[in-house]
């Protein structure tokens, strides 16, 4: 969960065709709602989606939201992977979740790993639930000089293997052998799916769901257009990714804290780069829960 106490520019793109989401079309650059006040990243499947009305509650006790006559309503979007198959599927966030949350968020470096939303998100299910290794929450930022920012926080719960866009290291994928395999090549064989021993993946169990926040001053359309370029990211370490079995969604916040719209490309020419290593962070930080291991099990 991200807040953004003063309201920021936002916008969305949703690539997977199994999403999980709420307050989307709000952020569509036509649309009239200036700003928004937090993006809230949830476990949980569609149950989670309640996590983001315990962050309405906390941000109305706190006096902020959208003016409505005599009344606030904070604007909160959201989206949810879906992790109902790890551990015990009955524990779902809350809206006394997400109001603790709220409540809690700082501005110090996020925890990174198999925590939050992360605690759920397992990767590499080409082969099935089964055989998948741990996927988490990863963030990542660069300081671009006079005070702008670009950051990403990203939740990997993906059907495809995960892989270090600069080397090529792959770092997570269905295990066979105790090691990683490359989820493209299991698509490719022409007996996928045809085998008891290659069962497909399970629909609907999964999605990487992320937030790009920048401290540059955008309108809605640049916004939108950031959280485009940024879903390259996912494309650059998660092979395969924007399956029929994804719900990839991506948010952008800008603060406008920085007035300096000749950044603009520059930001929009790093967001793939920067997101890819967010994902990266989020596999080398897993920890293995519920016998699927981590990054760390395996290869190190």
């Amino acid at each position: 969960m991200v807040l953004a106490r003063a309201g920021a520019v936002g916008g969305v793109d949703v690539r997977g065709a199994a999403p999980g989401t709420r307050e989307t079309d709000l952020l569509r650059a036509e649309n009239m709602v200036p700003f928004v006040h937090a993006v809230t990243l949830a476990g949980g499947s569609a149950y989670g989606l309640a996590a983001a009305t315990g962050v309405m509650q906390y941000l109305e006790s706190e006096g902020i939201g959208h003016k409505v006559r005599d009344w606030l309503v904070p604007i909160v979007p959201g989206a949810i992977i879906f992790d109902l198959g790890l551990g015990d599927s009955t524990v779902r966030p809350t809206d006394a979740d997400g109001y603790a949350a709220a409540a809690a968020a700082r501005s110090a470096p996020v925890q990174q790993g198999s925590v939050g939303a992360g605690t759920g998100a397992t990767v590499g299910k080409a082969l099935g639930m089964r055989q998948s290794m741990k996927g988490g929450v990863g963030s990542a930022s660069m300081d671009l000089g006079d005070g702008v920012v670009l950051a990403a926080l990203v939740v990997v719960n993906a059907v495809g293997s995960v892989y270090e866009p600069d080397t090529g290291e792959l770092l997570a994928g269905p295990l066979a052998a105790g090691k990683p395999l490359d989820s493209v090549s299991i698509y490719a064989d022409p007996e996928y799916g045809r085998k008891p021993q290659r069962p497909s993946p399970e629909p609907l169990s999964n999605t990487t769901i992320a937030v790009i926040g920048t401290s540059l001053k955008l309108s809605k359309a640049q916004a939108n257009r950031l959280a485009t370029v940024a879903h390259d990211g996912l494309a650059l370490a998660v092979r395969p990714t924007h399956t029929l079995h994804d719900g990839d969604t991506v948010f952008t916040l800008a603060t406008g804290v920085v007035d300096a719209i000749d950044e603009y490309p520059r930001l929009c020419g790093l967001a793939p780069t920067l997101m890819a290593r967010a994902i990266v962070n989020a596999i080398r930080n897993a920890t293995g829960l519920h016998g699927h291991p981590s990054y760390g099990d395996v290869m190190e």
